[in-house]
């Protein structure tokens, strides 16, 4: 076996490389950043569903060790990484599964630790690098792909959001697809007029679990009731950032990075069915949605294959049966997490890498039992008003030092609730 754990260069510190598109028509080699997660394993069934499109080249994972190494051993991938820090242990997993599977001779190149994804998503034998890591870890794997010059297929928001100017100044034009059903359905609408014509973006929300609760009653919510998501299977952060709707103004937020439109043209409206998935209106009164029931597995399919559509890569909704869509304005009251991010997005650069740290902090305590639910955005909104930015450089020391910054912070406040 290949055994290999090279130091990653920085990311600033590559020379950049050319983005060249992938070859239309040819079979696109997909590397997995976070194979063993939600977005991860949906991708494998995609590419699994679609051989003729799509082949694995590279997998990284946390963990899971033994779902990493099925997943190697299944696709063949020749690299392998893992956020496990023991190399030995991902050797002998990947061992384990060869022989479960009957497999001999299968020899891949292992990275173990916390660069590994960053190192896999170098890998030059790779067409689309599709970064599904959940949270600000996904930072270096994303600059680190777009500066090997892949096609980046992004569905970890945060690192957009955390890194903001930074990510989009790395990016070359095409370079960025995005993955989040949100802002795949606005890249499909987008294309149904010119960049002047458009007047606004409309993001949905399913509204999540609390969908109708006052702030008072948000405050005795329980964890449990937090992951008990209407529509969606996600992970426990996501499914809980949901719930505070900091998921949408994520999303509000790197709908405004991808497309360029200002924040005071994006909006968020409640769709409880999550059929329209977004909306864009153009400046002749006419409204572009795109719809479909929902599933994953299309925007995952879209992304790696764009500016191409997989056939079959989802259902379709079904026309000959009734149905009601419905759409309501978002409770800011009980809600605030979209307007206190538009502001923080406003304020600075770095505002938003805060924003993140904190909330993924307080969504750690609030599982944890140590605070309540509305702590989560009351903790955001408090660290936020003491954060007094480096405006000299934007690079990405800049970003982890407020990072850093803003856990320690959330930290302090924590412990005091």
């Amino acid at each position: 076996m290949n055994i290999a754990q090279p130091s990653t260069p920085h990311p600033a510190s590559r020379k950049p490389t050319v983005f060249v598109p992938p070859t239309p028509g040819s079979i696109r080699r997909i590397t997995l950043i976070g194979s063993t997660g939600s977005i991860g394993t949906q991708a494998l069934d995609v590419i699994a569903a679609a051989p003729e499109r799509f082949t694995v080249a590279a997998l990284s994972g946390g963990h899971n060790l033994g779902l990493l190494a099925s997943q190697a051993v299944s696709t063949r991938a020749a690299a392998v990484g893992c956020a496990h820090p023991d190399l030995d242990a991902l050797c002998a997993a990947i061992d384990e599964a060869c022989e479960l599977a009957g497999v001999r001779g299968y020899s891949p190149a292992l990275f173990a630790g916390p660069a590994a994804a960053t190192d896999i998503a170098t890998f030059s034998a790779t067409d689309v690098v599709l970064n599904g890591i959940t949270g600000s870890i996904g930072l270096a794997p994303t600059l680190a792909a777009l500066d090997a010059g892949h096609l980046l297929a992004l569905a970890n928001k945060e690192s957009l959001i955390v890194g903001g100017e930074l990510v989009k100044a790395a990016a070359a034009p095409g370079q960025l697809v995005p993955v989040d059903s949100e802002h795949s359905a606005l890249a499909q609408a987008l294309r149904a007029g010119a960049p002047e014509e458009v007047h606004k973006l409309i993001v949905t929300a399913s509204g999540g679990p609390f969908r109708g609760w006052s702030r008072q009653a948000l405050a005795d919510a329980t964890p449990a009731q937090a992951l008990a998501h209407p529509t969606w299977a996600m992970g426990k952060v996501v499914t809980t950032n949901s719930a505070t709707m900091v998921n949408k103004a994520l999303e509000v937020i790197e709908a405004h990075l991808l497309f360029g439109i200002p924040l005071e043209r994006i909006e968020a409206v409640v769709h409880p069915q999550s059929v329209v998935h977004s909306m864009v209106e153009f400046i002749d009164g006419s409204t572009i949605a795109q719809a479909s029931p929902p599933d994953m597995a299309l925007p995952i399919a879209l992304g790696m294959g764009w500016p191409h559509r997989v056939p079959g890569a989802a259902a379709p909704c079904d026309w000959s049966a009734a149905a009601s869509w419905t759409f309501e304005p978002l409770d800011t009251d009980a809600f605030p997490a979209i307007e206190l991010a538009k502001e923080a997005a406003m304020a600075s650069p770095t505002h938003m890498a805060v924003y993140n740290a904190v909330n993924e902090e307080a969504v750690s305590a609030f599982h944890a039992g140590s605070i309540r639910f509305t702590d989560i955005v009351e903790t955001i909104e408090a660290i936020l008003q003491k954060y007094t930015p480096d405006t000299a450089t934007l690079d990405l020391d800049t970003v982890l030092a407020a990072e850093t910054w803003a856990r320690n912070a959330a930290a302090k406040r924590l412990e005091t609730l």
